[in-house]
């Protein structure tokens, strides 16, 4: 969980809503993965394995997602996409 924390605070960001998201969500997700990882590693529940390893495809692939929207924004915004605006990321995920 604070790999994710660290993950999700030190995303790039802009400012947009969208972009933001996109940005944040990547470690999030792989934060759920390594978790799944964990329980595959640890587990042998075949129910809670078979939950994590669906959750390993499903975020993997929905990092793929957002990854691929990420390189378009960049690609339509230029250099604005690069900026990194601390302000707004300072303790956005503190609650979930």
């Amino acid at each position: 969980m604070a790999i994710m924390d660290d993950g999700m605070r030190r995303a790039p960001t802009t400012g947009d809503p969208a972009h933001d998201f996109m940005s944040m969500m990547i470690p999030h997700h792989q934060g759920a993965i390594d978790m799944a990882k964990a329980i595959l590693v640890h587990s042998n529940d075949r129910e809670l394995r078979n939950l994590a390893q669906g959750i390993i495809v499903e975020q993997q692939n929905e990092i793929n997602v957002m990854r691929a929207w990420l390189q378009r924004y960049q690609a339509a915004h230029g250099a604005r996409a690069d900026s990194t605006n601390a302000d707004t990321r300072k303790d956005s995920h503190a609650t979930h």
